[in-house]
């Protein structure tokens, strides 16, 4: 078990909170979300689901205030989020997007250490609880054999464990993760599902955009739908997650079988 799995007392507050009222989105002429609202608190696990396209990316940036072209509000914990400063905003929220490019190869611990920057931490100069942060991260990412290798020496499934790690290293109260199991095996998948959730229990509060139903039926307290930039429902799985949800957001035909979902096909063809 590592720190970041199950301890005794929680290390996250559980008072913070983000809600997200009437947000619209637009991009060179199109509107990519249309007057979403939700809330995301601390002690809770919220998937987001919806075709490609959908409208989930620019869903979570407009929810941190960097998407441009915005209307609506979103605040944290009664701040806006527009108007927050950068660093305050990444020691509250952690956002690990779904695009991410590595300027130059680093090791990977330098890579993960970037997680501690808005705590004023520079490179090769970690100490304290920021080394420490850092050192959980690495360990519960399966990554301590790999912490002094390249990232242009890793596969793509390991450097999607890189970029988790990074994420988590930051110990924001709340996390707002980009397909955060894309291009990762079905071991990785659930490990890293597993110190999500496991995040969560301690209180931390995340949201994040899955494509694999069955993880987001496993996981997930809630699940957030969206169809051509609207949400379309919002509540537990088992008020959500039937075989009409499935044909209306993805044209598929399917069912649940207690935590199975079974897709048997596309409705047409």
């Amino acid at each position: 078990m590592t720190d970041l799995e199950h301890t005794s007392s929680p290390l996250f507050d559980t008072g913070h909170q983000l809600e997200v009222s009437n947000l619209t989105v637009r991009a060179d002429g199109m509107t990519l979300v249309e007057d979403a609202s939700f809330q995301l608190r601390g002690g809770e696990l919220v998937a987001l689901l919806g075709r490609n396209g959908a409208g989930k990316t620019s869903l979570l940036r407009g929810a941190i205030g960097i998407a441009p072209s915005a209307s609506g509000w979103s605040r944290l914990s009664g701040e806006d989020m527009a108007r927050m400063p950068s660093g305050q905003r990444a020691k509250l929220v952690s956002y690990l997007p779904q695009n991410r490019p590595l300027a130059w190869p680093n090791p990977v611990r330098d890579v993960v250490a970037l997680g501690r920057f808005a705590h004023g931490v520079a490179l090769g100069r970690l100490r304290g609880a920021d080394k420490q942060a850092v050192q959980r991260a690495l360990v519960a990412c399966d990554l301590q054999d790999l912490a002094d290798r390249s990232t242009a020496t890793l596969s793509g499934g390991e450097l999607a464990r890189v970029h988790c790690a990074r994420a988590f290293a930051a110990e924001a109260p709340l996390l707002l993760a980009d397909e955060p199991v894309a291009e990762l095996d079905p071991y990785h998948q659930f490990r890293v599902m597993d110190l999500i959730r496991n995040y969560v229990d301690q209180g931390g509060g995340a949201l994040v955009v899955l494509h694999d139903i069955v993880l987001a039926r496993r996981y997930a307290n809630r699940l957030i739908w969206m169809k051509d930039g609207r949400i379309v429902a919002d509540g537990p799985p088992e008020a959500t997650l039937d075989a009409n949800r499935l044909a209306e957001i993805y044209g598929v035909r399917g069912h649940v079988e207690g935590a199975r979902v079974v897709i048997e096909g596309p409705l047409q063809g």
